[in-house]
């Protein structure tokens, strides 16, 4: 099993009262930077810390039902079929764990983590855990290569990772010094914050589905977890570009790809950028 990091831990409460003091009260003090999708937030003068919001819930809700059902075929009030899902902008501020477990995957160092769903955003945290083991099983990722090992739990997690409306990431990533401008992720503290937006729509540079920006998402911040602390950018046109790139800004002549490794086993790595 691998070491815990001291100090790491916070309680989704703990978070979203830095969250909520930054937002509301025009930023505290600026913290240390940590790596991620975002960039550095401009300081803001220091304010007194907000009353903390309710914590986050155990137990899943259960989705709310329609009494009147889906509106009629032709109703003038359905989406139309090609349009890209609705995505709220804020939630309720509060989260779901997943109550669920799973093995360890990977060979490496452990790392236990946690995954929780702000309330509000129509996601089910079970199934997001879900895909969450899926990706990060998958045989072009980390743990198969040997960089590391994960285990889904419901206490005591190593990380968490965090799917949070754009409004709710923001303030969790401006706690740590962070502007994501409603567009991006980052890692904070204790783990990993993705913005719904990036998870549900994917990414206007990325040319797979949302699915499979998914795994980049996850490679990319789990990248972060487990040491590599620099991005990359693009080796030269036309080559995969590497999952430690920030791809949503930009490809360079680099083609989009989502995984840590090459189907041949080979790390796909570029040229450290700052």
């Amino acid at each position: 099993m691998g070491k815990r990091r001291k100090g790491r831990r916070r309680t989704p409460t703990a978070l979203l009262t830095l969250a909520l003091a930054a937002t509301c009260l025009g930023g505290g003090a600026l913290l240390a930077h940590r790596q991620g999708d975002g960039e550095p937030a401009a300081a803001g003068p220091l304010a007194p810390p907000a009353a903390p919001p309710p914590g986050a819930r155990d137990v899943e809700p259960e989705p709310e039902r329609s009494a009147s059902g889906p509106p009629p075929r032709g109703s003038r009030d359905a989406p139309p079929r090609d349009a890209p899902p609705a995505v709220p902008t804020s939630g309720d501020g509060t989260f779901t764990t997943a109550r669920t477990t799973g093995d360890r995957t990977g060979s490496g160092p452990l790392r236990r983590y946690q995954v929780q769903v702000e309330d509000g955003t129509g996601l089910s945290a079970a199934q997001t855990a879900g895909e969450i083991q899926r990706i990060l099983a998958h045989p072009r990722g980390w743990a198969a290569h040997g960089r590391g090992s994960f285990q889904l739990v419901t206490e005591d997690p190593d990380f968490v990772i965090r799917i949070a409306t754009p409004d709710t990431a923001d303030a969790l990533c401006r706690a740590e010094g962070l502007d994501t401008g409603g567009e991006l992720n980052c890692e904070t503290r204790d783990g990993v914050v993705v913005n719904l937006k990036r998870w549900t729509l994917g990414s206007p540079t990325f040319s797979g589905p949302p699915a499979e920006y998914r795994h980049l998402i996850i490679n990319h911040e789990i990248g972060h977890e487990i040491g590599l602390r620099e991005h990359l950018g693009c080796s030269g046109p036309g080559r995969p570009a590497p999952v430690m790139m920030q791809q949503i800004k930009g490809l360079d002549g680099c083609r989009s790809n989502a995984w840590p490794y090459a189907e041949d086993g080979r790390y796909i790595t570029g040229p450290v950028v700052s």
